[in-house]
């Protein structure tokens, strides 16, 4: 046998060994994190760094497909204001290995100032995230197959199958179809890139925070919490959208220690947002938003007039992605 097949299938018992003792250690708590799931009267938020944040996206993208809607947070960037995308209705799934990833523990106050549930999913038990959690998941393993012990192998295709373990028991438990899945995957992903455009996932009526550019701060954070989609629209006389303002750039203002709220929105809101017609394909409303590093677009009508606001979970959650 040739020193690459050797390599290559001592690669694949290791990660079997790993997958199997994770099988063998499944018990309450895993019962536990999904009933805590399956009554989230949210959204499903995903935050990790590195690898661990790669397996989260692709756990919140099958979770998203099967009929519980989730959407990733880049732990990195949380604490510069993307933690207001969490909201009190949500619950909040970490990955980390170590279980002492900085990036992810700087999370916890927030979350649970929130009074957010938390599942964490670590390789170990005795770490900060795993005793902060409201569930803990281990995806320990013996060894790595990585002959340095470096680079997250056997561990990470555990997490990839606890995640595809939780979204499978969610999807039965949801009594998810086939009719369902066909709704979400209408001729597979190329149909659904090709079909659903903006209108079809975003906000709109009562439910859009617009308001006149020169309202107070302090009234327009009101708004901005009450509406609860991150963002508000500042619109001039005329109605046209004269610039945005998002709760990251409020949690920027915080950080500041600024007195801003006795001064007009217009003072704060950033000009010239970026903006997408309704009947643009919610896949490029996508691009869009992950090109840009945001989480929500204007939609606005050939005046320049807001009628609606979409999101990143929004589209996600149509299956496009």
């Amino acid at each position: 046998m040739s020193t690459l097949l050797k390599r290559a299938r001592e690669t694949l018992t290791i990660e079997i060994a790993g997958l199997e003792e994770l099988s063998k250690r499944l018990d309450h708590e895993f019962e536990q994190a999904v009933n805590l799931l399956y009554d989230c009267q949210g959204k499903v938020i995903l935050a990790g760094m590195g690898k661990s944040g790669l397996i989260a996206q692709k756990i919140a993208a099958t979770l998203t497909s099967t009929g519980t809607p989730a959407l990733f947070l880049h732990a990195g960037e949380s604490s510069h204001g993307d933690l207001g995308i969490i909201t009190r209705q949500d619950a909040v799934i970490t990955f980390s290995y170590s279980g002492e990833t900085a990036e992810v523990l700087q999370m916890i106050g927030h979350i649970n100032a929130l009074g957010v549930p938390m599942i964490a999913i670590t390789g170990n038990p005795d770490s900060a995230l795993a005793k902060a959690s409201t569930v803990h998941l281990s995806v320990a393993v013996d060894k790595e197959a990585c002959p340095l012990g470096l680079a997250p192998t056997a561990s990470s295709t555990a997490t990839l199958a606890l995640g595809d373990a939780l979204a499978m028991c969610l999807l039965e438990k949801r009594q998810f179809s086939e009719d369902d899945f066909a709704l979400f995957h209408p001729g597979g992903n190329l149909g659904r890139k090709l079909t659903i455009r903006t209108k079809d996932v975003m906000v709109t009526g009562d439910m859009l925070p617009v308001v006149p550019e020169d309202m107070l701060m302090r009234e327009a954070m009101n708004v901005l919490s009450r509406k609860n989609l991150g963002i508000i629209v500042a619109v001039n006389q005329h109605g046209k959208i004269s610039g945005v303002f998002t709760t990251g750039d409020l949690m920027r203002l915080l950080e500041k220690g600024k007195d801003f709220l006795d001064k007009p929105l217009l003072d704060y809101a950033s000009p010239k947002p970026k903006t997408i017609a309704p009947e643009a394909l919610a896949a490029k409303a996508l691009h869009v938003m992950e090109t840009h590093s945001i989480t929500c677009l204007v939609v606005s009508d050939p005046e320049d007039r807001p009628i609606g606001i979409v999101q990143i979970y929004y589209i996600l959650r149509a299956g496009v992605y």
